[in-house]
């Protein structure tokens, strides 16, 4: 979102921003008018849900100001169905921008599919994959990759002995792979060279928590939520992803092009969108999170072959240049003001 701004202001037009909240984050220090609207989580998914609903009904109110004004509205993700019935209600355009497909309950998704077939009047999708998943009939839909907000890591170099670090960072849910991350570590507990490193997006109590009783393999390292994961892509051999792809269809994967551009080969589930970035076999491995074994078995062999580990992390390296912020910036102007 914060690059969608950056490129509609970068071209002479107004833009508000309307969110949830205002503390630092990938929205801080964007160009235009920000505004608060109310939302707030709670430990209970009924308080939650209800959160939600209240948030959606202040933000469509809210989005009433606008009546009198030459507006489009953009909304982020699937969720904000609040501006898009007070746009339809005041004739606006609306342009859906749709990163997910995994939401639960499958009412609720439902609803917002709804939502967004009696109002958006286009419709843009972050991979193929998801575009094919979500489709809608007589809409306006466009498929725009997402980019790299920054620049590249330094060009790899050959693994030459010393820690081969296999790292993963995730959100700290089951469908994530957490476990199948822990299976690996436990198989390569015999090659002393191999250590795992896992960064969630949790706070360290949570982490306590979640752990708490669960037998840790030697070889791995946990770490909380991070300002900035750069050292962690720098430092590693090779990155995961082992989203769970009956549970969790990853439909782009922005940490897969990130620890590309610094220069990492990876390992993706073969379905969703890290299938459009990753080419078998050329940056990477589409290999589902279930086969451990096989997993195991390559990263072994890339421990082992110097020369295969340098390729694929040079070809990663190249192939994420593709997806720059200019071209993506270029693309969304185009359909926003088209």
């Amino acid at each position: 979102m914060s690059q969608v701004v950056r490129a509609m202001s970068g071209r002479g037009r107004v833009v508000e921003v309307l969110t949830s909240g205002h503390g630092n984050g990938f929205l801080s220090d964007l160009p235009g008018m920000r505004r608060k609207i109310f939302y707030r989580r709670s430990e209970s998914k009924i308080l939650t849900l209800l959160y939600y609903l209240i948030s959606q009904v202040a933000l469509f109110l809210f989005c009433l100001r606008y009546w009198r004004e030459d507006v489009s509205f953009y909304v982020n993700t699937m969720m904000p169905f609040g501006a898009a019935f007070a746009a339809k209600l005041m004739g606006k355009p609306v342009i859906y921008h749709v990163h997910e497909t995994s939401i639960r309950p499958a009412l609720l998704k439902h609803f917002l599919r709804l939502a967004i077939d009696l109002t958006a009047s286009k419709i843009i999708y972050v991979s193929n994959s998801l575009c094919q998943a979500e489709g809608f009939k007589k809409k306006s839909q466009f498929v725009v990759h997402n980019a790299l907000d920054g620049g590249f890591g330094c060009p790899p170099v050959s693994y030459q002995g010393g820690s081969f670090i296999v790292l993963m960072i995730c959100s700290l849910k089951k469908y994530k792979g957490v476990g199948e991350f822990f299976e690996l570590a436990k198989l390569l507990l015999p090659q002393p060279a191999v250590r795992f490193k896992l960064v969630l997006n949790a706070e360290q109590a949570e982490i306590d928590d979640w752990f708490a009783g669960v037998a840790i393999p030697s070889n791995i390292e946990l770490f909380p939520r991070q300002s900035s994961v750069s050292d962690f892509y720098s430092e590693a051999s090779l990155l995961l992803n082992l989203s769970r792809p009956d549970e969790w269809v990853e439909t782009f994967g922005l940490t897969i092009l990130e620890g590309m551009a610094h220069g990492l080969p990876v390992i993706v589930p073969p379905v969703g969108g890290p299938a459009e970035i990753v080419t078998d076999g050329r940056e990477g491995f589409l290999i589902s999170c279930y086969e451990t074994q096989k997993i195991a078995e390559i990263i072994q062999r890339l421990v082992n072959d110097p020369d295969t580990q340098l390729k694929l992390a040079r070809n990663a390296y190249m192939h994420a240049k593709d997806f720059n912020l200019v071209g993506f910036e270029e693309k969304i102007a185009e359909i926003i003001d088209l």
